[in-house]
């Protein structure tokens, strides 16, 4: 059983976009379910409009890496905000980042290379996470990577999550020859995030969502915003490999 981190994050379009990044995680948590796999959020950083500006999140069940691997990229959404007064599309964007989380056995982390700090959480959950200070960063001192969580009641959950993210980053890291190799794939993953560079167009208006890639597009866009990815997700395994 393998697992995938899942690092959503709102590109160009103000609260559409975090609007746009909270659909997304949304239709993979249905898709996952529909996969009979768990999914964990690790670290999110909530918007106006009830979006997130970024969440990070594990898929864990059979497969989960494999069907989610070509889910990386931008993501770009062409619709009537709900905010839009004046019926006009509006184009936004999020990118998705998949990460493998390494067994315990394929990374290693020297304590003393992180740096640990501690601050209150700003996001929802009530008196006792708003008051105390739960919330969980890590600076890993040799690489400069720095993550966060603060999703959870506790202080050693948020810990737990924020290793977890950390470690995922580290195996890429650990797979790539040098460190500007790791930045040139992420790069090459979520781009500038600007509404020209996408893999897939999510067009409301037009009850169509086209993969780029492979120049074919999928009707019925609310069944497929419910989590119905596997048409898209065979094709892109069959042609993408």
């Amino acid at each position: 059983m393998d697992s995938a981190i899942i690092e959503i994050r709102a590109g160009a379009g103000g609260n559409e976009a975090s609007i746009f990044a909270r659909d997304l995680f949304e239709m993979y948590s249905r898709y996952a379910q529909s996969q009979d796999w768990r999914c964990f959020v690790l670290d999110s950083s909530s918007s106006d409009m009830s979006g997130f500006k970024q969440i990070v999140f594990e898929l864990k069940g059979e497969n989960a890496l494999e069907k989610m691997k070509h889910e990386a990229g931008v993501h770009r959404v062409q619709r009537v905000p709900k905010t839009e007064k004046n019926n006009r599309i509006h184009t936004s964007t999020a990118s998705v980042a998949v990460l493998q989380k390494p067994r315990e056995t394929e990374i290693s982390i020297n304590p003393s290379d992180i740096k640990m700090d501690f601050y209150k959480s700003s996001g929802p959950g009530g008196q006792n996470v708003n008051k105390r200070q739960t919330a969980v960063r890590l600076t890993h001192t040799p690489s400069g990577l720095v993550v966060c969580s603060q999703v959870e009641r506790s202080l050693d959950d948020n810990k737990r999550a924020a290793m977890t993210i950390l470690q995922a980053k580290l195996f890429d890291l650990k797979n790539n020859a040098a460190q500007s190799k790791i930045t040139e794939e992420r790069r090459s993953q979520i781009g500038t995030m600007d509404r020209s560079e996408k893999i897939r167009t999510y067009n409301f208006p037009q009850d169509r969502v086209t993969d780029h890639r492979v120049n074919k597009s999928w009707h019925n866009i609310e069944k497929i915003m419910k989590g119905k990815l596997d048409d898209i997700v065979s094709k892109l395994q069959e042609t993408l490999k």
